[in-house]
């Protein structure tokens, strides 16, 4: 129907009418308003051509058409409801294709496994009949051969296979024919006549289980393949005897004093959890990471059947033991030479000129800092090991270390200066580690050099050098021009030769720390020198009170390697702490090892420095406390970047002082200089002395903030020289008294308002107002202070020379008499130094 307006609309009970809408400004429009019922629009089809069917095609009726649709539109939507549902229709098909798919999948899988387990099936029946077969055939056999010897003694028993023997006389009955072969072979195929198989033939495959049998079960929970298998398995182990419960394994378990429960599992090979649980039955509330004691972790082990072998601490180290080396396999290894000499006497300049490259250059003021490792390889194809050791009086420890771990001593000495301090002691070192020593005399190119000086002055140290008839090797060399180099190393290489230096490269690793630090990036870093076996990436070790995993092996050229040898110096990364210089490396098995040893030197270490610092009785703390009140102390903190520099700067401390002040080193370390650090300088009143290290920035801020003083070094000259000038600022200043002159009291008069006066004459050199004077009686002092006024005649003056008349008086004392004699001095305070 439509409207009056001439609009087509689709009948749907429209109500209409008007409303007021408001605008701003007090506008108002009347706007008419239609409310319409929502309807379903299913369109009807018409008779195509017909005079009611409106527009042809799928639009249909236009009186079932909503209002303000136009024909067009109510088409394009007619053609998207058809799309959608044809989506639909071809999504479902393809499902129910897929569906059908995967069910063909599992179909064909199924029908596959069938025929396998049919096959394998048929295969050991067939298997099993012919062993049937092949026993009965030797049956058989047997009983024809049993036969034919009877026929020979009994004529009854010559009967024809075949036929029944007769009966015998008495009426027994006879034995029953013997059936043929041919027919038992196919009563036990099951190849009857009427096609059928034997009736056990069925019963004996009742155990057989297919797939289609484990997957037809009648509703409940269906047990998979896989259990089905584990079952047969079971029963195949059972039926060969391989399920019988294996015999619970008696261990011996070694005991410390403590141990951790976890630990005492692993030791017994039982669950962590049954040992706990066991602990709790016995009343224990505990964890598998608590400790226990021995007596409660005994009474565990026996409960558990295992039997307890009881260990003190230190046996924790018998598994580091040294193993005997057999003698096929000792290999020849590479010497390690160590580089001896005074300071600045050129001992890295000549390894530096030996191994052509340009190490002094690295080494703060041309002066070697820190031992370095290094192989170099000869001319010939020999391979050295070198170790550079400074030469400066505070690494005497370092050069003890360097000569434990060297096998040959090369000491330098320079020509133009001959035998000095550290060249003794350099000497000394050598001679108590009992290693031979081949003297490098160096500097020959200089014009003031004296070789045969140096030959001389060694004679009073008891090296008699081959030159001079003795055993020595000298060799006279120039790390400059590079003279004598060869003849160097062809006299290292002979004593090599003489050693007969050997080691076992199959071994576990055994090594000593060269030096250590503490690298920003890389964590604790140790020089390691391989004395014997071979270090591999992945090793365990334990090293001092520290332990570690090889995690990185970096040579003395800087490249990464997977393993080194014997005399083989190498960077070891993965500690878990910084190690002491001198310290041994030893490769253990496992991690619990490494940090069990690890953990009882830790503790053994730290017993043995509590039991150094406390004194045994009170009359030692009171003695120790009145020492250290009447010594001024000054506090330092020190950080190395190394832990060899950090001890030598410690020892050269320990040094600097006497009875009056001593220098205290509050804490020492690797590394940067941390907040840490800084907290305990400003707690303690302390400056930071940093050696080749530097501040972080937050350490540094604090330090701008807290008032401390941080000081950076990079020449142990330099830092020694700092400290000892520090230290003498807090020596109390020495008074010396220059005596100017005598005066003798000839009259005491009595001044109202000043008290007694002496008239006195000078008789030495002069009396000065503010001079010190001492009174003295029969040369006995019996007053000593200052005068309260000295004048000539009514007026009062500085001074009075020699020969001339004064009086006197006396501050606060009045106790004068004619004949007394006054001594007129003046104090100079003298600023001390240490020496």
């Amino acid at each position: 129907m439509s409207d009056t307006d001439g609009k087509k609309t689709l009948g749907l009970g429209t109500r209409s009418g008007q409303v007021k809408q408001s605008f701003s400004h007090g506008r108002t429009k009347n706007v008419l308003v239609e409310t319409k019922r929502k309807r379903v629009v299913v369109p009807k089809p018409g008779p195509a051509g017909g005079a009611g069917a409106g527009k042809a095609g799928p639009v249909g009726d236009p009186s079932r058409r909503p209002a303000g649709i136009s024909d067009a539109e109510m088409e394009r939507r007619l053609k998207a409801v058809q799309a959608a549902k044809a989506r639909e229709a071809d999504e479902t098909a393809a499902r129910e294709a897929e569906a059908r798919a995967r069910e063909e999948e599992r179909q064909r899988k199924r029908e596959e496994m069938e025929a396998k387990e049919r096959e394998e099936r048929e295969l050991a029946e067939a298997q099993k009949r012919k062993a049937e077969e092949e026993a009965r055939a030797k049956a058989e056999a047997e009983a024809e051969a049993a036969r034919e010897a009877a026929a020979k003694s009994s004529p009854a028993a010559a009967a024809a296979p075949g036929e029944a023997p007769a009966a015998p006389r008495g009426g027994a009955p006879a034995r029953p024919p013997v059936q043929r072969k041919s027919e038992r072979e196919r009563e036990e195929r099951g190849d009857n006549r009427n096609g059928k198989g034997r009736a056990g033939d069925e019963g004996r495959r009742a155990g057989k289980l297919t797939l289609n049998e484990a997957l037809a079960g009648e509703g409940g929970r269906q047990r998979s393949l896989a259990a089905m298998k584990r079952k047969q398995e079971r029963a195949r182990q059972k039926a060969m005897g391989m399920n019988v419960k294996a015999e619970k394994q008696v261990r011996d378990v070694q005991l410390p004093e403590t141990i951790i429960v976890s630990e005492l599992a692993n030791r017994m090979a039982e669950r962590a959890a049954d040992v706990v649980k066991s602990l709790m039955k016995m009343g224990m509330m505990v964890t598998m990471n608590q400790t226990i004691d021995a007596d409660t972790a005994e009474l565990v082990i026996e409960e558990f059947g295992h039997r307890a072998t009881r260990v003190s601490e230190a046996d924790v180290e018998q598994v580091i033991d040294t193993v005997e080396d057999k003698a096929e396999d000792l290999v020849s290894r590479p010497p390690v030479v160590t580089i001896m000499g005074h300071v600045d006497h050129g001992k890295t300049s000549l390894l530096d000129a030996i191994r052509k490259a340009n190490v002094v250059s690295g080494e703060a003021g041309g002066i070697t800092q820190h031992i370095g490792a290094y192989q170099v390889t000869t001319e010939s194809g020999a391979v050295l090991t070198f170790l550079d050791t400074p030469g400066h009086a505070a690494f005497t420890s370092m050069r003890a270390r360097g000569a434990q771990v060297t096998d040959i001593v090369v000491l330098v000495v320079a020509a133009d200066d001959a035998v000095m301090p550290q060249t003794i002691e350099a000497i000394n070192h050598a001679k108590a580690a009992k290693v031979p020593m081949i003297v490098a005399i160096n500097k020959i190119d200089k014009p003031s050099a004296n070789p045969q000086k140096v030959r001389t002055d060694l004679l009073q140290h008891e090296v008699v050098v081959e030159a001079m008839s003795g055993d020595v090797q000298d060799v006279e060399v120039s790390a400059t021009t590079g003279q004598g180099l060869d003849q160097l190393l062809e006299a290292i290489a002979l004593q090599a030769e003489i050693l007969e230096l050997k080691a076992n490269p199959k071994r576990a690793a055994l090594g000593a720390v060269i030096e250590a630090q503490l690298d920003v990036g890389r964590g604790p870093v140790a020089t390691v020198l391989v004395q014997n076996g071979t270090l591999r990436k992945g090793d365990i070790f334990v090293v001092g009170e520290q332990w570690g995993k090889v995690r990185a092996l970096q040579n003395d050229r800087g490249e990464r390697v997977d393993e080194a040898g014997p005399s083989v110096p190498v960077e070891v990364l993965g500690l878990n702490g910084t190690p002491q210089a001198g310290d041994v490396l030893n490769v253990v098995e496992t991690e619990a090892q490494a940090r069990e040893i690890a953990d009882y030197r830790e503790s053994a270490a730290k017993d043995k420095r509590a039991a150094a610092g406390a004194a045994t009785t009170l009359e030692q703390l009171m003695a120790k406390a009145k020492a250290d009140a009447n010594v001024a102390e000054l506090p330092i903190l020190v950080k190395a970047d190394v832990q060899g520099s950090a001890e030598a700067i410690v020892q050269a401390m320990e040094k600097i002082g006497n009875d009056e002040v001593r220098v205290r080193v509050l804490h020492f370390g690797v590394g940067a200089i941390t907040d840490t650090d800084v907290g305990l300088a400003e707690a303690s009143g302390a400056p930071i002395l940093g050696f080749n290290v530097r501040a972080n920035a937050s350490a540094r801020a604090s330090a701008n903030q807290k008032g401390v003083e941080i000081r950076y070094y990079s020449v142990i000259y330099d830092l020694v020289d700092d400290v000892k000038a520090a230290a003498s600022g807090l020596l109390s200043a020495e008074v010396r008294e220059h005596f100017i002159g005598y005066a003798q009291i000839k009259e005491v008069f009595k001044v109202s308002g000043v008290g007694k006066v002496a008239g006195c004459l000078v008789t030495e050199g002069v009396a000065r107002r503010s001079a010190g004077v001492r009174l003295l009686r029969d040369d006995v002092v019996i007053h000593e202070g200052t005068l309260k006024t000295l004048k000539r005649f009514k007026d009062e003056v500085k001074e009075v020379n020699s020969g001339q008349e004064c009086g006197m008086a006396f501050e606060n004392y009045e106790d004068i008499r004619p004949g007394d004699v006054i001594e007129i001095f003046e104090r100079e305070e003298v600023e001390r130094k240490l020496a």
